[in-house]
C-alpha cells in the first residue's frame, strides 16, 4: 500500500489532472493505492476571499465564485465531455450539488454579514470536495476503479477551527473505511471534522497532513509527496544557482530544513509518518522519472560536512538589555510569558552567558506588536534603567545550515563564518542547538544571497564537484 498526496499545482488544468491519473495509473499496477488531492491551484485563496467579501457586505464576491464554477465546470467537460461520462449518467450534475451548496454558503455569510472560523472553513473545503469527486469520476470514465472520500467521514479532530488538533480514533476510521476499499479511494486533503460534525481544516500544508494521517493508519509502505519540483534542494535556487536535489534526508534533517523555509513539507505533517517509521519521497508531477527526495530515518551517509542550506525572510530582531537583569530569576520568564498572552511567536532565541542580554527573533509584521507588548510588561525596569530601551532591527533573514553530519564534527563553525568573513557579511545573532545539527544566523536581508552562495561554495559545491 502506497498513499500519493497531489498538490494544487499538480492539478490547475485539465491536462494536468491527465498528467496525475496517468502516474496513478501506472503506480496502481505494482501496488494498492489511496490517493490525497488539493483543490486546485488558486481555488482556496480565492474560497477565502469571497468569504471576507461576503462578510463585508460586498456583492463582489458573486464573480469570483463565478469564476471558481466556471474553471470546476470547463475542466469537468474537457475531462469527461460535453454531457460527462460514467456509470450514473447525470452529465456534470455531481458539480451542481457542491457549487449550489457552496452559493448558498456564501449567501448566507453575506446576509449575517460575518464569518466565523467555523464558516471558513467549511466555505475552504469545497476546493478539495470539488476537485475530489471530479477526479475520481474522470478515473472511472478511463477504466480505472475510483471513489470520492469525503475526510470528513474519518479524520477526526477538536473544535479548533482553522488548525485542528487531531483525535486518535481518527486512525481507527481510516482503517475501518480504507483497508478493504475495493476501488482506489480519492481523499479529499486539507478537511476533517470535529467530533460534533462541524467542517474543520488541518492547517498549512494539511493536505501532507492528511496523507501522512492515512499511510500511519493504514501501515503504508511510503507516501509520496507529488509537487512541481523535484525534490527537497540543497538551497534556494533563486540565489544559488549551483542548488542541486538532496538525494536522502534523514526526518530530522527533512524537519529542520522545512522549519527555516523549505516549503516543499511542513514539520507538523510528517510526525504520524515518522511516529511510524514510514518513508516518504518528495517527486516531481512534471518530471515522474526523476528519483526525488527520500526523507527516512535511515538516510544514506553523505559525504559533505552539512546536508542543504534554508533561509526565513521577513524577520526582525529585539535585542533586551541591561544590568537589572542579571542574576533575577524568572525575567526571561516574563519576556516570554507576556509574548506568548499576545500570541506573538518566537522563532529563534539566543542569551548571552552573563544574562545581560536576551535577543529574540520574530516576523517582521509584528514590531510594534512586539514593541508595545514588551514596554507594558517591562516598564518598571524601563523606568529605573534597569534595562535600556529595546534596540529593534527589520530587514533581516535567518540563515539555517543543516546537516546530521555535523554533529561531532570540529570546524563547521570556523569553516562558516569564514565563509561569510571572506564576503564581508556581519552576523547580528547565533543559534546552535544541543543537537548540532543546525546553526542559525541573523544577517541583513541584503546579504541573503551573498551568504548562501558563500556557504553553498564552502560547503557543498567543492565535495559534490558541481
Amino acid at each position: 500500500m502506497k498513499v500519493l498526496k497531489f498538490g494544487g499545482s499538480s492539478l490547475g488544468t485539465a491536462a494536468r489532472i491527465r498528467r496525475v491519473a496517468k502516474i496513478i495509473s501506472d503506480a496502481s499496477q505494482a501496488d494498492r493505492l489511496a490517493v490525497v488531492l488539493s483543490a486546485m491551484k488558486g481555488v482556496t485563496d480565492s474560497l477565502i476571499s469571497c468569504a471576507k467579501s461576503a462578510a463585508s457586505g460586498d456583492p463582489g464576491y458573486t464573480k469570483e465564485l463565478e469564476a471558481i464554477d466556471r474553471r470546476h465546470r470547463k475542466t469537468a467537460e474537457e475531462l469527461l465531455g460535453e454531457a460527462g461520462r460514467g456509470e450514473t449518467g447525470d452529465g456534470l450534475g455531481f458539480l451542481f450539488k457542491e457549487l449550489e451548496e457552496l452559493k448558498d454558503v456564501l449567501h448566507g455569510v453575506e446576509l449575517i454579514r460575518e464569518c466565523s472560523p467555523l464558516s471558513l472553513d467549511l466555505i475552504m473545503s469545497f476546493g478539495e470536495r470539488i476537485i475530489c469527486r471530479l477526479f475520481a469520476r474522470f478515473l472511472e470514465s478511463l477504466g480505472i476503479p475510483a471513489e470520492m472520500v469525503d475526510a470528513r467521514q474519518i479524520i477526526v479532530t477538536n473544535s479548533n477551527h482553522g488548525c485542528a488538533v487531531v483525535s486518535p480514533v481518527t486512525y481507527t476510521k481510516i482503517r475501518e473505511r480504507l483497508s478493504g476499499a475495493r476501488k482506489t479511494p480519492i481523499v479529499t486533503g486539507f478537511i476533517a471534522s470535529s467530533e460534533k460534525g462541524a467542517t474543520t481544516t488541518l492547517g498549512r500544508n494539511g493536505s501532507d497532513y492528511t496523507a501522512s494521517l492515512i499511510g500511519a493508519g493504514l501501515s503504508a509502505e511510503a507516501i509520496e509527496i507529488w509537487t512541481d519540483v523535484d525534490g527537497v534542494l540543497s538551497a534556494d535556487p533563486s540565489s544559488v544557482k549551483n542548488a542541486f536535489v538532496i538525494p536522502e534526508l534523514s526526518y530530522q534533517e527533512a524537519m529542520e530544513l522545512s522549519y527555516f523555509g523549505a516549503e516543499v513539507i511542513h514539520p507538523y505533517t510528517m510526525i504520524p509518518a515518522v511516529e511510524n517509521g514510514i518513508p516518504i519521497r518528495i517527486k516531481n508531477t512534471f518530471h515522474p522519472g526523476s528519483p526525488g527526495t527520500l526523507i527516512s530515518a535511515a538516510a544514506s551517509p553523505k559525504g559533505t560536512p552539512i546536508t542543504g542550506i534554508a533561509s526565513i525572510e521577513h524577520v526582525a530582531l529585539v535585542n533586551v538589555e541591561g544590568g537589572g537583569m542579571i542574576g533575577i530569576p524568572g525575567f526571561a520568564a516574563r519576556i516570554f510569558g507576556a509574548l506568548a498572552r499576545h500570541s506573538i511567536s518566537i522563532i529563534m532565541i539566543s542569551q548571552a552567558s552573563s544574562e545581560h542580554s536576551i535577543c529574540l527573533v520574530f516576523q517582521e509584521d509584528l514590531v510594534d506588536k512586539v514593541r508595545e507588548t514588551l514596554r507594558g510588561e517591562l516598564e518598571t525596569e524601563l523606568r529605573t534603567k534597569r534595562i535600556q530601551e529595546f534596540e529593534i532591527m527589520g530587514r533581516l533573514v535567518i540563515v539555517a545550515v543543516i546537516g546530521e553530519n555535523m554533529r561531532g564534527t570540529p570546524g563547521i563553525s570556523g569553516r562558516l563564518f569564514s565563509a561569510l568573513g571572506k564576503e564581508g557579511i556581519n552576523v547580528l545573532a547565533i543559534a546552535q542547538g544541543s543537537s548540532e545539527r543546525n546553526i542559525s544566523l541573523v544577517i541583513s536581508a541584503a546579504d541573503k544571497g551573498k551568504a548562501l552562495r558563500s556557504i553553498h561554495r564552502a560547503f557543498l559545491e567543492s565535495e559534490e564537484g558541481v
